[in-house]
Order: structure tokens, then sequence, then C-alpha cells
């Protein structure tokens, strides 16, 4: 034998590689055991007695008490907000209010690992998603809309626009942060003052934003926070101290709200449910198109009004598309939602794991194959495994109805007319994606789909600069951009 050969390490090499678990601490959060409502800068014990544990989806362990508002704790804090336009915010130079924006930001940033582990232990998403998603985008809205909080008459050139007044802002489970962020900057930045209600099933990081409030030294009664269920945000709505309703959730709470605000002459903006269409063309680049595909339905396990729920591929590459994706679905990890290796992690809720088992069964019954890689799910909190359904027809309901969970549906097609006659068959008009390599053919589809958001060659994208928002039963209104602005001014 050889010198060289003796020297050759003999180890076998290893086939695959286990993630060691890499979880973030919780110690940087504090909680207190119980929660009540924020109203004036203070917070106040609700007049209506009730408080509910808020669970934790990834070990169902309740992790503290919030408070219920009913209708005399509401109209305390709208009394609170109008209050407070009247003494002083609406009328403070435009500047100071770009101050204030400023500071929210910038304690955002400082305190985002906070929130981002709140985030996730409240909502169940992964940390990596939380920290560095949720919470970047988050202080960028603020810092967006500082910057128009001076320039409004240059925003809307030839119009004088004012202030409205009170904004009643309902925000769903799904990014309840984010959509604090979405909601409050603009709202703050054109002059008004907020009564906002965070979702009943993750309020935690809208009750630890209240504390930002503090720390930023908001005057009293510019923001409030009144946490409850459907019954609070009911009595928000029909509030008469109320001049703006901004809503994001389910379609038929939308229209609900509709109803309740017409008649009124409140402002009102909804951001609603999405069946969004991921369309890969046979000269798009297969590799970028999986991760995009993944990205679009798989991001916050689906939680989001804008997945790519519907994968429309052209036929030709249909096997080469399914393969490479099966394949990549294989790797995705499911499991605490601390751990920073984790790709997916626990449902919202039981009512919502419930929901995604009921339409699963129902494209199993209808006939369309499901695949779901092999991997082991947690024996405690909500789960459920990243799904694909292939063989699926335009009729069948996981085609047709929002899941709102980690199960994507496949279709072929074979031209453009036909890709874009099978995406804009559905009721909702929130989002799309395109993938292919000829830019005429990105423009030819965009003008064509009946979509608020269009993503090229990408998905899941967002900035505080860019308006999103639907048509048809995805919503109305936008939010983000200057057109973010509009709906909470009127103008002279």
């Amino acid at each position: 034998m050889t010198e060289i050969e003796k020297r050759q390490d003999r180890s076998p090499v290893p086939s695959a590689f286990d993630y060691a678990p890499a979880p973030e601490s919780r110690e940087i959060v504090t909680l207190e055991d119980r929660y009540d409502l924020f109203i004036g800068g203070e917070w106040v014990e609700p007049k209506s007695g009730e408080y509910a544990p808020t669970i934790s989806p990834s070990s169902e362990e309740p992790l503290a008490e919030v408070a219920y508002a009913g209708a005399e704790d509401v109209g305390t804090a709208v009394e609170a907000a109008g209050e407070a336009f009247e003494d002083g915010w609406s009328d403070i130079t435009p500047a100071e209010r770009a101050k204030y924006l400023y500071r929210i930001a910038r304690i955002l940033q400082e305190r985002s690992r906070e929130f981002a582990v709140l985030e996730s232990l409240d909502g169940g998403k992964p940390i990596r998603e939380s920290r560095d998603v949720d919470l970047p985008l988050s202080a960028a809205h603020f810092f967006y809309y500082a910057g128009w909080a001076d320039k409004l008459e240059y925003a809307f050139p030839n119009r004088k626009p004012k202030a409205l007044g009170v904004a009643g802002q309902i925000i769903p489970w799904n990014f309840p942060l984010l959509m604090l962020s979405w909601k409050i900057a603009p709202a703050l930045a054109a002059g008004n003052t907020v009564v906002l209600k965070p979702a009943e099933s993750t309020p935690l990081t809208a009750l630890l934003f209240c504390d930002v409030v503090r720390q930023a030294e908001l005057p009293p009664g510019v923001v409030n926070i009144v946490t409850g269920d459907g019954r609070a945000g009911a009595e928000l709505v029909k509030h008469p101290g109320v001049d703006k309703v901004a809503f994001t959730g389910s379609t038929d709470v939308g229209k609900e709200i509709q109803r309740a605000v017409a008649g009124t002459g409140k402002k009102l903006t909804l951001e609603l449910g999405g069946k969004a269409a991921n369309i890969i063309f046979d000269d798009a680049p297969l590799d970028q198109a999986v991760e995009g595909i993944i990205n679009g339905i798989y991001f916050n396990q689906g939680h989001v009004c804008c997945a790519g729920s519907r994968l429309l591929v052209q036929e030709s590459i249909y096997e080469q598309v399914i393969a490479k994706l099966k394949r990549r679905m294989g790797t995705l990890r499911v499991g605490d939602p601390l751990d920073k290796n984790t790709d997916i992690g626990a449902i919202n809720s039981k009512e919502q794991l419930e929901k995604i088992k009921e339409l699963v069964a129902a494209g199993e019954e209808e006939g369309a194959e499901i695949f779901q890689p092999p991997c082991r799910l947690p024996e405690k909190g909500w789960w459920f495994a990243p799904t694909v359904f292939t063989n699926v027809a335009q009729s069948y309901r996981v085609a047709q109805e929002e899941i709102f969970g980690p199960v994507l549906s496949v279709l072929t097609f074979r031209t453009p007319d036909e890709a874009v006659e099978k995406a804009n068959n559905t009721p909702y008009g929130l989002s799309a994606g395109v993938w292919t390599e000829k830019g005429s053919r990105i423009l030819s589809m965009a003008q064509r789909l009946r979509a608020g958001v269009i993503w090229a060659n990408t998905y899941n994208r967002f900035d505080p600069a860019s308006p999103f928002g639907g048509y048809k039963e995805s919503g109305f209104g936008r939010e983000g951009g200057r057109h973010g602005l509009e709906p909470y001014m009127r103008f002279e």
C-alpha cells in the first residue's frame, strides 16, 4: 500500500444531511397573564367583563387571556379617537406627524426580534418568515408613509387633501403585525386617528404594538386597540363616529360589512379572498418557477389571500414540472415555528384545520389525485402536510373555493388564450403569476388577467410603494403606495 493510500480517509460519505434543531429563544418575549383594552393611551378593563385565552397553534398552550370588547367598549374607543382627532392630531404640522411615524418605524426595527418571536408563537408561522418578511415590511410601511406625511399636496396635485376623522380598522389572523402596519401607517400619515381590532386568534403583536405607541410618545387616543371577536368588529363598523372602515378578511364578512356601511357615507376599502392562478409557460425557467410555485402556495402555510393556489401548467412541460415540484416538496420541513430550519409551521387554528381537511376530502371524492410528501407531523398542535392535487377539473371545489391552507390544485392549458380563460374563471380577482422568458407575453397576459396584482417570474413580492388590492369578490380599494393614502382623505 502506498503512502498516499494510507493517508486517505476511509470514513463513509453520508447520503443525506439532517438538520439539527435551531430554536429561537422565547425568553426575549415577556407575556402578561391578562391583557385589557388599549383606549386613550391607557389600559382599560372591558366593561363587558369578558376575557378569552389566545392559544399557540403549535403547542395548543394558552399564552394569555385577552379582553373581548363589547359595544360600550367600542364606543369608548371611538370617542377617544374622535377627541384625539379634534384636540390637535389633525391640526399638528404634517412634518410633526411624520416624526411620530419615523419613531414607530425605528422602534419596530429595534424590537424586531421580540415581535418576530411573538408573531410565530401566537400565529404559528415559521420564525424565518416573521423575521425576514413580516417585520422588515412592517417597518418599511411606516418609513414609507412617514415620507408622504408632509407631501400630501404633491401626492395629489391640484387637490386639497384633508383628513377624514376616525378610521375603524379590522385585520385578519394571517399577517397580524403587517396588516396592522398596512392600515395604521397611511391613516396616521393622512392625519386620521385609529381604532383597530385585531383577529381574536392572533392579538398579541397588536397588543405589544401598544407599547411601541407609548414608546414613540404618540398623543393619547390617536391609536386605540380593541380586542375581541366578530361582535366587536360589527360594533366598530356600525358606530356612527367612524368615518372610514378598512377590512381585510373573508369575502363573506366583507359582504356583510358592505351592507352595513351602505348609505352611511362612510368610506370603505375591502381586501378579501383570492384563488390566484400561477401560470407556467413552456419557455419558463423551470427550476426558478418551481421555487416560485413553492413560495406561492406554501409560504405562511398557505394562509395568504393572494396565494398561488391554482397552478396552470402548459401541457408540453406538465410531467416535467410535476416531477420537479414533487421532488422539491420532499425537502420541505414541517414543524416547530420557532425553529429556524422550519419551512411550514402550524395551521393557525383548529377551525381552520378542519376547513382544510374538509376541502381536501372533497377534492379526493371528486376524483383529483392527491400527493403529500412523507413527513412526520408533531403530535401536539394543528398541522397539515403540504399537498398537491393533480387531474383537477375546473368545477372541482379545490379549484374554485379558497382553501387558505398548504394545498395546491394543478390544471393544464395549451394556448395563452386558454390560460387566460381558466385563470379568470373564478369569482375572485386578487393576484396572479406569469412565468415566461418573453416580455411581450408577460405584458399581454397582464392586460388580460383580471387580477389586481400580477407577478412576472416571481411570486409573493411586496413593497410599500406598490398598491395592493383586487377585483370582483376580492374586494375594492388599494393599500400601499399613494393609492393607499387616498381612502383616508377627502378632497376640497
